[in-house]
């Protein structure tokens, strides 16, 4: 069986996040309204009407290729890109071609066996989104113009990536540093990001690229691996079964787990690109780029190595604190107030990745709710209660839950609920007692007397129990292990 090579290119089209939209004063906040309910006459492409650039979504567009670290071009030209298609109300489109603002760029990903990967970006242009068809049923469809209009990024990679795996974790990583940076707001589901898969296989030894398959329109990191993963073991069956791969457009059915052909791949040349007449070239000053150079925040690659390095992380816990910048913040938030009381960087770790993400999992919440939720002041207190020894670890994730549902402050809790730490040898002495006279100690103490002295912990936590978590682990086991001495 020969083997055969496979090259992916994904090209990400991602919302700008802006007031309106790109050529006019439309707002761009349409999302869950009634169609056709955000459109004006430029979106609607009515005689006579012409674009204004939003301003706003150039400067997010160049702040992007920034942390993607393209060339920013001092000029580029908009275009206009013919195609008649029924969501595409003019019958072009107001995008760039062979001079976009951003080229030139790359972004890093890491494998599952941690191999890193340079990944490169050819292009980020600008464009505006096209309004959005619904089909129903008896052949019919329906159209929605609110979409219409919408200031897009269209950011294309290199033929680089090899696997499906690579082109989710591609996809992943892009979207971290959009929504990192501010420019798109992350929404999958809504269609503020999405990507074009291109795909081809060749036999090993071939130098030319086999026929290029495009995927339209995925906006799943899951159905990006799964429909790549259908559309290689297709072309490489068609292959050997003496097929031959046609260009063409097609489409991911999740339902039938298939990709499903809709059209011929276009040519550049089919859509008769042409400069728009009623735009003037974009040029930008060296002001101008210093501005967007300044408003760059630290990405998310360089956050999680100064966590690493400063705060003494593994690789997993930087990974998880920087998985979105509101969580990131928040951390180092808490790092900078649990300091004043002498807790470690690791403590805070630990309390936002266990108990912080856990219950934001149970309730079914966004990262950027923790610091609402549990403000850092909060954090402090219930890291603080656990050092001085007034409360036991257990009882503070209890209280922790409790001042994440209530907002109350963990003290007001611990007071108002008599929670704080038995830590009375005299008061504790008849507790444990009690627990080594309970018939399920049994086996436990004949373990610790037989030389298991592991087996203490078993009735540890049987005194843990019966004080509803309050009584101080260290003394208990003290006391523990002087009854079971004299007896």
């Amino acid at each position: 069986m020969s083997a055969y090579l496979v090259t992916i290119g994904l090209e990400i089209h991602a919302h700008i996040l802006t007031a309106s939209k790109m050529f006019d004063g439309c707002p761009a906040n349409y999302a869950g309204a009634e169609p056709n309910t955000f459109v004006s006459v430029v979106s609607l492409g009515l005689p006579g009407t012409l674009p204004v650039v939003n301003q706003a979504a150039v400067e997010r567009a160049a702040l992007t290729g920034l942390a993607l670290n393209c060339r920013i071009n001092e000029r580029s030209v908009f275009s206009r890109k013919s195609y008649i298609y029924p969501d595409l109300v003019k019958g072009y489109q107001i995008s760039q071609y062979d001079e976009p603002l951003c080229s030139e760029g790359w972004i890093e990903i890491r494998t599952a066996a941690g191999a890193t990967k340079r990944i490169g970006i050819e292009r980020l242009h600008i464009e505006e989104d096209t309004g959005r068809l619904s089909h129903a049923e008896a052949g019919t469809s329906l159209i929605d113009y609110n979409r219409a209009g919408m200031p897009l990024m269209e950011i294309v990679s290199c033929p680089e990536l090899e696997t499906p795996e690579e082109a989710r974790l591609y996809f992943e990583k892009m979207r971290q540093i959009l929504v990192w940076i501010g420019v798109n707001s992350g929404n999958l589901e809504e269609g503020a990001l999405r990507c074009d898969a291109n795909v081809s296989v060749r036999p090993v030894g071939q130098q030319h690229y086999g026929a290029k398959v495009e995927i339209k329109n995925i906006n799943s990191y899951r159905y990006v691996e799964r429909a790549l993963a259908f559309e290689i073991k297709r072309q490489i069956a068609l292959l050997q079964a003496g097929g031959v791969v046609h260009q063409e457009t097609r489409g991911w059915d999740e339902l039938r787990g298939e990709t499903v052909g809709q059209r011929s791949k276009e040519f550049a040349h089919d859509y008769r690109y042409f400069p728009e007449p009623d735009i003037p070239p974009i040029v930008l000053d060296a002001t101008w780029m210093a501005a967007r150079q300044a408003e760059l925040p630290e990405l998310p690659d360089a956050r999680r190595m100064r966590f690493m390095e400063a705060y003494g992380l593994n690789l997993q816990d930087a990974d998880l604190l920087t998985l979105e910048r509101s969580v990131a913040d928040y951390y180092e938030a808490g790092v900078a107030a649990a300091q004043a009381i002498g807790a470690s960087p690791k403590e805070v770790a630990n309390w936002v990745l266990n108990e912080g993400f856990r219950l934001l999992k149970d309730r079914g919440e966004a990262y950027e709710q923790l610091a609402t939720r549990v403000p850092v002041a909060h954090l402090a207190e219930i890291i603080n209660l656990v050092a001085q020894g007034s409360v036991t670890r257990s009882v503070a994730k209890q209280v922790f839950e409790e001042s994440f549902d209530s907002g109350q402050t963990p003290a007001a809790i611990v007071k108002a609920k008599g929670l704080t730490q038995i830590s009375d040898s005299d008061a504790m002495r008849s507790v444990v007692q009690h627990v080594l006279a309970d018939p399920k100690a049994a086996k436990a103490i004949a373990e610790y007397r037989g030389g298991k002295t592991s087996a203490v912990q078993f009735l540890v936590g049987m005194v843990m129990k019966a004080t509803k978590g309050q009584a101080n682990p260290h003394i208990t086991r003290t006391l523990l292990e002087e009854e079971l001495a004299a007896s």
